[in-house]
């Protein structure tokens, strides 16, 4: 630490790939680490201190520290130096890498300390209002009832959906006293591992994979490789004790907010320890005071999604990321970084084991596996009283079909709902329907910001693209040639829905899909509705393919998978195993045995044959020495330029000075410019330039060379663009 040095070094949360000089004429010290606001044009932004210097740069002047928000870091060295390398290894903004790892308030100045929470209690000295009273304001009834075990937190209110007008309105009447306190802000909070349950009893498979991971004593990566019910979670669980029980702390990355809620509730039922959730729909101030309770040690485990792997921790013993291979570890926009990749390197840091766990692993996880870089742990047996499924094929050939179902599965489900079994029906579609089209001339009513047609959601008659998110009334006729016969086109969930209603009306139909589960609290309830078997019929899209267990369910069919059978991503086999794969594992789960059903018009096709026949751990293998005759990641390493405009010449033009740039090495291939599988897209031309290389640090000094040269041309001015490091997507 130098005091008051004349100059400082300053991270800003820009895409520039820079950092910017500031005078420091403050009192306090300068901190490495530390959030200070400062001028940026005509605004004001938080940026954190990366360095230290004596002096400006020559003829140059630089603007003075408005305000030193820290007195010491944010982040402690592990975490520091992981940001820089995720900087470093995506070549992205140092400055949006720290933003994206701090929640919101601290991004915007707020102190780094417990925000005021509002809490609620009845008050002593009011009369009890008479029962006639409340029997007119049920909100507050139910308020009075909740507040009657002790004071509750607004944001607990607010989850047992108890508005603000009628806690307003009980406060008026004095019935209920509004509280405001501020949590201490006390580091190293200890608490004490307890078990709330005991462990269940382990199989052989299970046994094995716990005495390897027992046996490692500082960093490595294990892969649990387990077919859907194999007990992988009791594996974490009791690999989790043990880590617990030296006092330190662990993080659980989920990919879905639906399995973080099912996550939360096994690991408490196990563990009496403090348990913190950090996920997309927590408010800033939620968010906040779990980050500040994993930081003190107040958190024993913390349980999240993708960007979790920020979080910073007291004492971090283990890292497991559940379900490795699915693709929501992956951001798609802005600082495009993969979490399960950071948190390999995060452990490695740390000097802590990792546990990689799934039924499907991602192929680059399974070639770390197979060159024995990842310790690898296989379950091939279900867990406990779990039945293997049986699969079937039906050939949609010349069948009719009612709602997207074959009569064959019609039966079947007559057959199970008769049992008082639970069916789960997979349809990757949400809406209505796929299309509206015109009888008379065929006429597709089409985005015309998209290369896309509008879905069309019956209940709102509206059309809706699911790609801009533009929408449009349903228009009363045909735009094309006037025709008033306006018919859907295909099957979407909602289509689905509204016929198992008609078809099975003594049968209560839930579907889960992003329109059914718009509202906070909606996908829990769901999930808890399903799992306790008040639905009969489960319709959904592959929200429900991941981690859940519906131990009734004995019918599984996925309807319609044939488009991703010719797709023309190189991923989209293996995308479509894992899917096929994990909806499968949603039958069967408990002591029923269950069945799998896929329909399809390609019964003979060789990846429905193979994993069928072989299963996937077979299909995978197979498609990694594909991977490696044809040269496609892993076994080569990618960057993909991504560029859009609304002016078509432009954006290829961009991209061709772009790509002239690239300077001939060997082992080096640039290709493109190409369009993106979906050319346009909210009135913007969608190209993309792909470079190859045969090594990560070929990768990393060829692109540092070409941003360097890039900076130099103008025409980028004139269009987006992005680089993604080790894509996964590229619609």
């Amino acid at each position: 630490m130098i005091e008051s040095p004349h100059y400082i070094e300053v991270a800003l949360p820009l895409p520039l790939r820079r950092v910017f000089t500031y005078q420091y004429t403050l009192s306090e010290p300068a901190v490495v680490g530390a959030r200070v606001r400062v001028p940026f044009g005509q605004r004001q932004l938080v940026g954190i201190v990366t360095e230290l210097n004596a002096s400006a740069p020559e003829n140059f002047e630089a603007k003075p520290v408005l305000a030193q928000l820290d007195a010491q870091a944010v982040w402690k060295a592990e975490l520091w130096e992981l940001l820089n390398w995720a900087s470093d290894y995506y070549q992205h903004s140092l400055g949006d890498v720290f933003a994206n790892a701090l929640p919101v308030l601290l991004r915007q100045g707020k102190p780094l300390g417990y925000a005021p929470v509002t809490y609620y209690e009845l008050a002593q000295s009011a009369p009890s209002p008479s029962d006639t009273v409340l029997n007119r304001a049920p909100k507050q009834k139910q308020l009075l009832e909740l507040l009657a075990r002790g004071r509750v937190s607004a944001a607990q209110l607010k989850q047992a959906q108890i508005s603000t007008t009628a806690i307003s309105a009980a406060c008026d009447k004095g019935w209920v006293r509004r509280i405001e306190e501020k949590p201490e802000l006390k580091a190293q909070q200890h608490w004490q591992m307890a078990l709330g349950e005991e462990p269940l009893a382990v199989n052989q498979e299970q046994a094995v994979a716990l005495s390897a991971i027992k046996q490692i004593e500082d960093h490595a990566c294990c892969l649990i490789e387990g077919v859907t019910g194999s007990g992988k979670t009791e594996v974490y669980l009791q690999a989790i004790e043990r880590v617990l029980s030296a006092g330190r702390q662990v993080l659980v990355l989920v990919p879905e907010i639906g399995l973080t809620m099912q996550t939360i509730k096994r690991f408490k039922q196990r563990f009496e320890v403090p348990v913190e959730v950090l996920h997309s729909n927590l408010n800033d101030t939620e968010r906040l005071h779990a980050w500040l309770n994993s930081r003190s040690n107040r958190a024993a485990i913390v349980i999240g999604t993708r960007s979790a792997i920020f979080t910073p921790f007291a004492d971090l013993g283990m890292i497991v990321v559940d379900e490795e291979h699915d693709l929501s570890y992956k951001q798609q926009d802005g600082f495009r970084y993969h979490a399960r990749d950071i948190a390999i390197k995060r452990a490695q840091l740390l000097d802590i084991p990792i546990i990689l766990g799934s039924a499907t692993p991602a192929l680059e996880t399974l070639n770390n596996a197979v060159n024995q870089r990842f310790h690898w742990l296989q379950l091939t047996q279900r867990a406990g009283v779990a039945e293997n499924v049986e699969h079937e094929l039906i050939d949609l050939k010349g069948l009719p079909m009612q709602a997207g179902l074959s009569e064959p599965l019609l039966q079947q489900i007559e057959q199970e709902l008769s049992k008082h079994n639970q069916v789960l029906l997979f349809l990757n579609r949400r809406g209505f329907a796929p299309a509206l089209m015109c009888h008379e001339c065929g006429w597709i009513a089409q985005c015309k910001r998209c290369d896309a047609y509008y879905t069309l959601h019956q209940a709102q008659r509206r059309l809706h693209c699911h790609h801009c998110d533009s929408q449009r009334p349903v228009p009363k006729q045909c735009e094309q040639c006037g025709s008033t016969h306006l018919i859907s086109h295909g099957v979407g969930t909602e289509q689905l829905e509204d016929f198992l209603n008609q078809r099975f009306p003594e049968h209560s139909v839930l579907r889960i899909d992003r329109d059914s589960t718009r509202r906070k609290g909606e996908l829990d309830a769901h999930l808890k509705s399903a799992s306790e078997h008040k639905n009969h019929i489960l319709v959904g899209t592959q929200m429900l393919a991941k981690g859940h267990h519906f131990p009734n369910v004995t019918l599984v069919a996925l309807l319609d998978v044939d488009g991703a059978l010719y797709s023309a991503d190189f991923r989209a086999p293996e995308r479509l195993a894992q899917l096929f794969t994990q909806v499968s594992g949603r039958a069967g789960r408990a002591h029923k045995r269950g069945r799998v059903v896929l329909q399809t018009h390609h019964p003979e096709h060789d990846l429905v044959q193979d994993l069928l026949n072989n299963g996937y751990q077979h299909f995978a293998l197979t498609a990694l020495a594909e991977r490696q005759a044809t040269a496609l990641p892993p076994f080569k390493h990618w960057a993909l330029v991504r560029a859009e405009s609304t002016d078509k010449t432009q954006v290829v033009e961009a991209l061709n000075h772009m790509a002239a740039c690239l300077p001939e090495v060997a082992g080096v291939m640039g290709v493109g410019p190409i369009p993106a599988l979906m050319e346009k897209r909210a009135g913007r031309y969608r190209y993309q330039w792909i470079l190859q290389t045969t090594s990560r640090k070929q990768r990393y000094q060829v692109v540092k060379y070409l941003l360097s040269q890039w900076e130099n041309l103008s025409i980028l001015n004139r269009i987006r663009w992005s680089l993604d490091i080790d894509p996964q997507d590229f619609t």
